[in-house]
């Protein structure tokens, strides 16, 4: 009797071990998923309409437990779990090619859902911005948002220019380009739209206003009114001179803006080979090169004036006839090699200088020579100016005339007393 209640208090022991780990297994693999209701085996369970698939997790999002590339029927692929930065996650789940939807939560609730089917969608909570692309990408920030816009040109925080217009009614966000009309990036007809140029993503909302994110950048900041349709566009910057480089102990140089758009021009100002001016391309290579011995280019409207002297000047113009030239000075040369003054120094004369005493013959700065007579004749004499050589010979003519006249009236007198005597 005793062995066969020993005998049955085991087998009931084994049972109930056997009965005991399936139950401990379903429910540690649902564990996440809240408590799993466990059946006695054979028992029928209970009908609550409830499929296993749709038994709710304690995300709420009503689907089973998330593992990346896990098929979950219907509601597609999961990708990931994003977080956003108000906190909030975006479930991604993969739908199609070009289909993709993310569920947002917040607190283990479902409180929006986007779908991008196609083409690109976008959400706005509050100042927090969800992009889905197509292609199952993110884009996502908050702040960058300018309420309200009106019809104008506005800057990005990377430099780009677009344009929001309104025409019948709606709202269109354009290119800007230098002549005609921009290419349209965002057309609403009444509900938010997603627009890319380049790395900024755009979102712009119903009433006009929109955002602008700079996918990669540290700098970030809402479009920025810049232009209105009723004010004259701001002029584009100009371009500003390159500092002074000193190559040599006299020799400096200096890029400049040339008068054409997107060409240089390199200034090098060298105390013995003197100035030399190249134009550049936009690629830095050189179209012309003036210097001393060739100091002007009519065709490239360039010239150099000064070109001798160690304070050279560089004309540029963009037609030639009586179009003025916008002149740009050489860079100056360092301290202590301005030996060569702004105008050469004329040649010394070659001509002898009069030895002293007087000898009737003066020496003028041309290098020319006139006599001036002795006596009573050189008393009313008239000299011709400096260099005039007809006057000159005039003059010398008219007073050996006046000397011959002279010697004959002294053979005269003596040739009387002579006869007296």
């Amino acid at each position: 009797m005793r062995t066969a209640l020993r005998t049955a208090i085991a087998t009931a022991l084994v049972a109930g071990v056997a009965i005991t780990a399936p139950a401990l297994a379903a429910g540690a693999a649902f564990a996440a998923d809240g408590p799993v209701a466990v059946s006695a085996p054979g028992a029928k369970p209970a009908d609550t309409g409830a499929k296993p698939a749709d038994t709710a997790p304690a995300t709420g999002t009503g689907k089973t437990a998330d593992t990346k590339g896990q098929d979950t029927g219907k509601d597609g692929v999961f990708v990931r779990n994003q977080i956003l930065p108000n906190g909030a996650t975006a479930r991604i789940v993969k739908l199609g090619d070009t289909h993709y939807r993310a569920e947002i939560l917040k607190e283990g609730q479902r409180v929006g859902t986007l779908e991008a089917d196609g083409h690109p969608v976008a959400g706005n909570d509050d100042g927090t911005f969800l992009v889905l692309f197509e292609t199952g990408l993110t884009s996502t920030w908050q702040g960058n948002y300018l309420p309200g816009a009106r019809p104008g040109v506005y800057e990005l925080a990377d430099g780009t220019r677009v344009e929001l217009t309104l025409k019948y009614g709606g709202y269109d966000l354009r290119t800007v380009e230098k002549s005609g009309e921009g290419r349209v990036l965002v057309h609403l007809n009444g509900t938010r739209k997603v627009g890319v140029l380049g790395k900024a993503v755009l979102v712009v909302e119903p009433d006009g206003g929109f955002a602008a994110y700079i996918n990669g950048s540290t700098r970030q900041a809402a479009p920025k009114l810049v232009e209105t349709p009723d004010t004259t566009p701001a002029p584009a910057p100009k371009p500003t001179p390159g500092p002074v480089v000193t190559l040599g102990e006299c020799t400096v140089q200096q890029d400049i803006p040339s008068v054409f758009a997107l060409l240089t021009v390199t200034l090098t100002n060298d105390l013995e080979k003197g100035p030399k001016a190249v134009l550049k391309d936009e690629a830095g290579k050189p179209v012309v090169t003036l210097d001393r011995d060739h100091a002007a280019d009519l065709g490239q409207g360039l010239t150099i004036k000064g070109a001798n002297t160690t304070t050279p000047q560089l004309g540029q113009r963009t037609q030639g006839g009586d179009t003025p030239y916008a002149w740009t000075a050489f860079p100056k040369l360092p301290k202590g090699c301005e030996k060569d003054a702004a105008t050469p120094t004329p040649a010394p004369s070659t001509t002898t200088p009069a030895p002293a005493g007087n000898t009737g013959t003066t020496v003028n700065n041309g290098g020319q020579t006139s006599v001036v007579p002795k006596g009573g004749v050189a008393a009313g004499a008239e000299l011709a100016a400096e260099g005039d050589s007809t006057a000159l010979i005039a003059a010398g003519a008219g007073a050996a005339s006046l000397a011959a006249a002279g010697l004959g009236f002294v053979v005269l007198r003596r040739r009387s007393a002579g006869a007296r005597g």
